[in-house]
């Protein structure tokens, strides 16, 4: 488990107790020769918080500018995209859907992170527009930071979907 995935997970966690809510957010085991669908999951009778969540991170110091559906996307054997099998996964199993991105900026800088709809996602990857600028990133709504860890407001994210 990635640093970022790890602190969303505790982050959702701490979201759901301090509001008193039956959920709860976990990742799932990734073995070697099985793959995962997404980073993180939410579970809950709560519609807007039953939640799945791929995390994607890039390095801004290091010249990044993009996310590029080609370079952090994986293809399967079957040569069947990322983007594809996760929609199929929120699709059959009802889960709303978020790419979590974290812009890091470099040692002494903090991070950025953004949550964008899976939907929008889906979209840019179909008309074959195949990356997301910072520019487009930071377009979404952000994770705001408190400390090490991020505040989750699922209801912030929904109201400015594009």
């Amino acid at each position: 488990m990635t640093d970022f995935e790890h602190v969303l997970v505790n982050s959702f966690n701490a979201y759901i107790e301090e509001n008193g809510i039956r959920a709860i957010s976990y990742r799932l085991k990734q073995h070697r020769f099985t793959s995962q669908f997404l980073d993180v999951l939410v579970d809950s009778l709560n519609p807007d918080l039953y939640l799945g969540i791929e995390c994607k991170s890039i390095s801004v110091d290091k010249g990044a500018n993009a996310l590029y559906f080609s370079q952090h996307f994986t293809v399967d054997k079957k040569g069947i995209h990322q983007i594809e099998r996760i929609s199929d996964y929120l699709n059959k199993s009802g889960r709303r859907g978020f790419l979590a991105v974290e812009l890091r900026m470099g040692a002494g800088h903090g991070r950025e992170a953004y949550m964008v709809p899976w939907e929008d996602l889906k979209k840019k990857y179909l008309i074959q527009n195949l990356k997301l600028t910072l520019e487009d990133i930071r377009s979404f709504p952000e994770i705001k930071r408190d400390g090490k860890d991020y505040r989750i407001d699922p209801r912030e994210w929904e109201r400015k979907q594009r």
